[in-house]
């Protein structure tokens, strides 16, 4: 019922949109009459506080609802269901809140069938006033809104104020849900990973050489002891990234050159969607490419200079995921030199350079932060990247900088910490807070790392 409401408030401020840019439209054709704000501005001042208000209602009503009438049931309640555990009356609650709205197998039932359909017809009742309440709410919210504007339609309303006033305050509450869900993010990072600390030393972590996060589960249990030393996966994960921007970043960046600078359209027509096309390949597909094709590839290649090398190693990991973050930085560095002003090629072909000199010694400077903020997405997606380590790499936390070794990765520790049913009291299921926060923080370092290269080496042109 709400959806269908919130529909019919949406429909409701299109035709009130309408009929108030019409009015306007009225008075702009009268003789001597000026309007202050453009008749869209009426439009969208007479659909605002026509629907704004009742759309509140109604998500307010789609919060709360549910959380009112369990809250009412629960209220009512007989003695001998509110002596229960607490787990065995949400067990009620839930099975009369089905059993009133259809969805509960009768076989499945557990309580006293008396109490149970008691509490149903409660849910039912609710469910009937509440409907009503709000029908009622949108209603008069609605027609206020229309009464409202319509007296207060004129010329020399100043409808634009208040549209601008409206359209920037959603912009603002759009900058803080995003800043606070970023915030919120950081904050349940910080807070479960000081719980992990509070039993492994941050030290340990940080600096330990051992990674086997596995906890007795019994006194006489051997060698579940657990260890948190994460710098095998520190290493991996940097291995692996190294050799993916090795891959990445040379055929990234002189294809984008390449595109920009030297190629024909034809040749641009062709080649740049071939290359965007791999960024729309699934990670599963470039894991299974890595296991099936690469990792025997390299074992092979391995085996004929005497070396025995596993399917699975950093290297097959590291080379495909290169290939799959090419487009990141191509595509990006693309648009980037596309932007350099053709002004600045102009001037340097007026004084003597030819092209290759044009693009080294002015183009690339005038485009450095934006190839530099390529550079970084690429990093991020190389670090972030879990499918093809876990399929190419292995699992094992091995500290090796050899690139034919099996390795794994934060990323997918954090997922197999994770995996499965897990207590969130232990520090084996806490360690993946750790790691998460730990990754948070690198990132933002080498964040804060390429600015400061930016601003130390681009070339600023006025």
């Amino acid at each position: 019922m709400l959806w269908f409401l919130t529909a019919l408030v949406l429909a409701l401020m299109g035709l009130v949109y309408v009929q108030a840019a019409r009015k306007a439209h009225g008075f702009a054709q009268q003789q001597g009459v000026r309007l202050h704000s453009r008749p869209g501005y009426h439009g969208w001042y007479a659909a605002l506080w026509t629907g704004v208000p009742a759309l509140i209602i109604l998500l307010v009503a789609l919060l709360l609802q549910d959380r009112l009438m369990t809250a009412m049931v629960r209220g009512g309640l007989p003695a001998e269901i509110l002596a229960l555990p607490p787990e065995r009356i949400e067990l009620f609650l839930r099975q009369a809140e089905a059993l009133a709205f259809g969805y509960e197998d009768l076989s499945t039932i557990v309580f006293p069938e008396a109490a149970l359909a008691a509490a149903a017809d409660h849910y039912e009742r609710l469910k009937s006033l509440i409907r009503g309440a709000v029908l009622a709410l949108v209603a008069v919210a609605a027609v206020l809104g229309l009464v409202m504007t319509r007296r207060r339609l004129a010329p020399d309303l100043r409808a634009r104020p208040v549209v601008e006033r409206f359209v920037n305050g959603l912009l603002i509450l759009a900058s803080a849900v995003a800043v606070l869900t970023t915030v919120g993010i950081v904050m349940s990072l910080l807070f479960e990973s000081l719980r992990f600390f509070q039993s492994v030393s941050i030290f340990e972590f940080l600096f330990g050489m051992k990674w086997s996060p596995q906890i007795a589960l019994r006194a006489d249990q051997v060698g579940q002891s657990g260890a948190f030393g994460a710098v095998p996966l520190f290493a991996g994960t940097m291995l692996i990234m190294v050799i993916a921007m090795i891959t990445a970043a040379p055929i990234g960046l002189f294809s984008a050159i390449y595109l920009s600078e030297y190629a024909s359209k034809r040749a641009r027509d062709i080649i740049k969607p071939v290359l965007e096309i791999l960024a729309g390949i699934p990670t599963v597909v470039y894991g299974f490419f890595a296991a099936l094709t690469v990792g025997p590839f390299v074992r092979s290649v391995a085996e004929t200079m005497g070396m025995s090398v596993p399917n699975q190693s950093a290297l097959a990991a590291g080379v495909v995921m290169g290939i799959m973050i090419i487009p990141f930085i191509s595509s990006l560095s693309d648009d980037v030199i596309n932007a350099v002003p053709q002004a600045l090629r102009d001037g340097a072909y007026a004084m003597g350079a030819t092209q290759s000199e044009t693009v080294k010694n002015v183009v690339l400077p005038a485009a450095l932060p934006g190839i530099v903020g390529a550079l970084l997405l690429a990093v991020s997606r190389a670090i972030g990247e879990t499918m093809i380590v876990t399929m190419a790499a292995g699992q094992a936390a091995n500290l090796t900088a050899n690139p034919l070794d099996q390795v794994t990765t934060v990323t997918v520790q954090i997922v197999m910490l994770l995996t499965g049913d897990q207590e969130f009291d232990s520090p084996k299921t806490l360690a993946a807070f750790g790691l998460g926060l730990t990754l948070f923080v690198a990132t933002l370092c080498l964040n804060i790392l390429a600015l400061r290269v930016v601003q130390k080496y681009r070339e600023k042109y006025e």
